[in-house]
């Protein structure tokens, strides 16, 4: 009973601290567990800095460097930004908006149109982004040049040479040509109506009278800085849908993920080479990840260019190129939400950016159950509902027994408080005579923990499905919930938990232990007071899980008590 009183009261004391903390960050103040990591301006390097490589051979120029050679010539729909001399172009499709850099056409920026931003919802989401403390590209060139030489790489100017801005048809094709050392890199980006895979060409054009052995270098730059609207709840409460990081995926190893602090730490672990998979940069709902060409053997590389600023990316040989002949490596890109459908089809193991850990044997039928009852109701809330309410049917044998056994308990509850009372200090007569009455009853003290255990994976596994379905993003429900992935804005939901909670408090037996007891009602307070913060999908989730449990607990009682009256008649 000592043991059980210390564990409850860590898990009040915890769960107090952890209230706490989330009211101070949505008070706009640092957290208790430490402040969030700092965003770090990246810094502008001279072009004889900007010309050094690094062990792979790639330019380590963070991505706001000026270019080397400086600005490029005046092009009709470019910009020239304020804070840097580089020039910018911007293109739109049904679902995109890029915008590119003619310093290495660089992707330096997609909005998202179809997802809200999580400060203005009238705006669209951005995910890649330079700007004033926060970098987040993408980028790619050649490297491998002979000494003294350069090839077109991230930090070279560029010219652009499409007139299109916008989509039109089916496809929108985007060229962008750079010469150094007598190489011509054209890179070709092609964009599809309602796709956020994008296939990108490196045409490598050799204008000498030498072979040469080029790479293609595919890299993503960003900097440590957590996403906005990034949850605050530890990672056993919001499980792995709020990872930021790197992951990396071949047949051999598999996915890994790698954290940024491993990356500044040099300590992470992954694949270094191989001739297939992919490389990304995972965030909550969404990611960028490119496919390099499958079958043709690469190198991996993670690396700090600087303080706060990270580049992953492939290194792939593209073999000779003859004098005055062409040859041209393709791959593609996407720069979008974890559609776990549209990522599979794009490449093998893609989909593993949502990530459910090690529940995920689990979680998978639970997500393709939940898109199907999608496809009936063409609502998530209503989703929610009733995928609560099948997982709950299926499990009722289970929970029928756990509520037979508590009530049970709750039956026998006044004799336990007499024998209490017998026997006052004596624990050994009283634990005597407890296991002599459950014995005569046919009651296990157990019974009622057992079918809950066996049921916490399943219901696991469906918390970790809402709290990383993009899908539920921006998604409605019904009246005052608009956006089943943010917090309820009124917290009726979470004032609906807490009042369920209080009632299955009073459904079950009481602890024979009054500190134990006080506990037991402080907690609906607590977690309902958690819950606060936490997105109105994963609360309604609990506020019908939580009804349903009620009702059956409800009728089961009522059920062995009726059964009882008889009996004793």
């Amino acid at each position: 009973m000592d043991i059980r009183r210390t564990i409850l009261l860590m898990i009040f004391s915890f769960s107090l601290l952890m209230l706490w903390n989330n009211w101070q960050v949505h008070q706009g103040n640092p957290p208790v567990f430490g402040a969030p990591p700092a965003s770090v301006k990246p810094k502008a390097e001279t072009a004889d800095a900007a010309s050094a490589a690094n062990n792979a051979g790639v330019p380590v120029a963070p991505a706001a460097a000026t270019p080397a050679g400086g600005t490029t010539a005046t092009v009709p729909g470019l910009t020239t930004t304020a804070n840097t001399p580089s020039q910018t172009v911007v293109f739109k499709t049904d679902v995109l908006a890029l915008t590119f850099d003619l310093q290495g056409a660089q992707l330096i920026r997609t909005d998202l149109l179809a997802f809200p931003s999580v400060e203005d919802p009238l705006k669209p989401f951005r995910l890649l982004e330079r700007a004033a403390g926060h970098t987040y590209v993408v980028q790619s060139g050649l490297t491998g040049a002979p000494a003294g030489a350069t090839f077109p790489n991230h930090l070279a100017p560029f010219t652009l040479e499409t007139d299109a801005r916008e989509l039109k048809g089916d496809n929108l094709v985007i060229k962008f040509s750079s010469v150094s050392g007598d190489v011509k890199l054209t890179k070709t980006f092609t964009l599809k109506r309602g796709d956020y895979a994008v296939d990108v060409a490196h045409q490598i054009e050799n204008l000498s009278a030498q072979a040469i052995t080029p790479s293609v270098y595919l890299q993503i730059t960003r900097d440590g800085s957590d996403p906005a609207g990034t949850s605050s709840a530890p990672s056993f409460l919001s499980g792995p849908a709020n990872f930021v990081g790197a992951a990396i995926y071949s047949e051999q190893e598999k996915f890994q993920k790698v954290t940024l602090t491993e990356v500044e730490k040099r300590k992470a672990s992954y694949i270094k080479q191989a001739d297939n998979g992919w490389f990304a940069f995972i965030q909550h709902y969404f990611v960028t990840a490119w496919v390099p060409p499958q079958g043709k053997s690469r190198t991996y590389d993670m690396t700090e260019l600087e303080k706060n600023l990270y580049a992953l990316r492939s290194i792939e040989p593209v073999g000779t190129v003859a004098a005055n002949s062409s040859l041209t490596m393709s791959s593609k890109l996407w720069v979008g939400p974890q559609d776990q459908t549209a990522l599979e089809a794009l490449a093998p193991g893609l989909e593993l950016v949502v990530d459910y850990g090690l529940l995920t044997i689990i979680a998978k039928p639970v997500f393709a159950l939940m898109t199907w009852l999608f496809s009936l109701l063409g609502n998530w809330g209503w989703t929610i509902v009733l995928l609560t309410v099948l997982i709950k049917a299926a499990f009722y044998p289970l929970s029928a027994a756990s509520y037979r056994s508590m009530a049970k308990m709750k039956m026998v509850a006044p004799r336990l408080q007499a024998l209490k009372e017998k026997f006052g200090d004596d624990r050994q007569k009283l634990n005597t005579a407890m296991m002599e009455m459950y014995r005569t009853e046919k009651i296990n003290p157990l019974g009622g923990c057992l079918p809950i255990v066996i049921q916490i994976p399943v219901f696991i596994s469906l918390y970790y499905v809402l709290g990383s379905s993009v899908e539920l993003r921006g998604a409605p429900w019904v009246l005052w919930v608009h956006d089943l992935s943010v917090r309820d804005p009124y917290f009726i939901l979470p004032a609906i938990m807490m009042a369920t909670m209080f009632v299955q408090m009073r459904l079950n037996p009481t602890p024979p232990d009054p500190v134990q007891a006080k506990v037991m009602m402080f907690m609906p307070l607590v977690f309902g007071g958690m819950m606060f913060f936490f997105p109105s999908g994963l609360v309604l989730y609990w506020c019908v899980n939580n009804i349903l449990s009620i009702a059956q607990q409800w009728y089961i009682t009522k059920q062995m008590a009726t059964i009882a009256t008889a009996s004793h008649r």
